[in-house]
């Protein structure tokens, strides 16, 4: 797999390259056409949490956000990996009250949390993080609520052979165009299943994702109930200041992103931000070193390469502006590398140019 990957970020330090980060990237069209490409479009990976909405999809096209009447701020956290703020739990306790679940049925364990606000007012009030502040208690509280809604036993759906499971996977290869059977299967941090394809396909899906016309009804109007959630709650996605959450609000419905574990990030461009006529586009990036979060002196943490290859991507794209740009300038794409008394020793930058096809004779 190493050679499937190229430098794709470095950090400098003086006039000396210090350290560089391989990576490998696809952005692919509704009909699968490959559009451009950094490393190999057909490196395998596991999407992690950037599967979300994905694992979402077949609980909406069934009609369990109209069977429970679940709000758009509902079903964006159920495609989140969120912050495990008060206010997500609180949108969290609503679903699983209208699904008729409860916090112990959930199977995804407990972590420690980053959002440091949280972590202060938990400390104050004597409590400590439970399932619910997980960052993947919506996607399972989705799944709980799908096996209720179709009269499933609960005690074990994660187990990939449960019908819920079975769904998702259907669903999930219908749309990215690899069969069932080739999907690579392992087990996510949060213990539910999670799939590898290659990044091509896994584009493929996205952009399918944010521009479902060529679907069934059942299926597209799925599709927009998820991608118009997300996009018009970017703050149940991640939370404040997560890369996920300040790129949609920054760039105002026109870019659904979702990233995973590992390094990994999913993109999508909506129709029409490229041109008037221009459909969905969908990105996948990989870091193949995990791009492992960087703790911050006040305690947070933050990603330094994934954020910013993706912000290179759209622009190099042209699908972001410099005014957007500018306002996401936190995660770069290029940053100022500074010692802890603040003076600049160095910059962080992407180091890549995509690959595009070469155009018609």
């Amino acid at each position: 797999m190493t050679g499937d990957f190229l430098p794709i970020f470095e950090s400098t330090r003086g006039n000396i390259v210090e350290s560089i980060h391989f990576g490998a990237a696809a952005v692919v069209d509704v009909s699968g056409s490959l559009l451009a490409w950094y490393g190999s479009p057909k490196t395998a990976a596991f999407l992690r949490s950037s599967a979300k909405p994905f694992q979402a999809l077949p609980f909406i096209e069934g009609g369990g956000d109209q069977f429970f009447h679940l709000t758009s701020k509902e079903i964006a956290l159920m495609c989140a990996s969120h912050d495990g703020t008060d206010e997500h739990v609180e949108a969290l306790k609503g679903i699983q009250s209208k699904a008729g679940v409860q916090e112990s049925d959930l199977l995804c364990g407990s972590h420690p949390l980053s959002h440091q606000p949280t972590v202060e007012a938990m400390r104050a009030r004597g409590e400590v993080p439970t399932p619910n502040r997980h960052n993947c208690s919506g996607k399972h509280t989705g799944m709980l609520a799908h096996a209720r809604m179709r009269g499933l036993p609960i005690s074990d759906y994660v187990n990939p052979q449960h019908p819920v499971q079975q769904a998702i996977l259907e669903t999930f290869a219908e749309l990215t165009g690899v069969p069932a059977g080739e999907i690579e299967l392992g087990t996510d941090g949060c213990s539910a299943p999670n799939f590898a394809v290659p990044l091509q396909n896994a584009a493929r899906g996205f952009a399918i994702l944010c521009d479902p016309r060529g679907l069934s009804p059942e299926r597209a109007s799925a599709c927009r109930r998820i991608t118009q959630s997300m996009l018009a709650h970017p703050e149940m996605v991640g939370g404040p200041g997560r890369f996920d959450t300040r790129l949609m609000e920054a760039c105002k419905g026109r870019i659904l992103a979702k990233g995973g574990a590992e390094g990994y990030q999913m993109l999508g461009i909506l129709p029409g931000v490229l041109g008037a006529d221009s459909p969905g586009i969908g990105i996948a990036i990989k870091i193949s070193d995990g791009d492992m979060p960087i703790r911050r002196a006040d305690g947070s943490t933050y990603n330094r390469v994934r954020p910013a290859v993706a912000l290179e991507i759209l622009r190099q794209l042209g699908a972001i502006t410099e005014k957007e740009l500018a306002a996401l300038s936190e995660f770069g794409p290029v940053k100022q590398v500074t010692n802890w008394r603040k003076l600049v020793v160095g910059e962080s930058r992407p180091a890549f140019t995509l690959e595009r096809p070469e155009p018609a004779a």
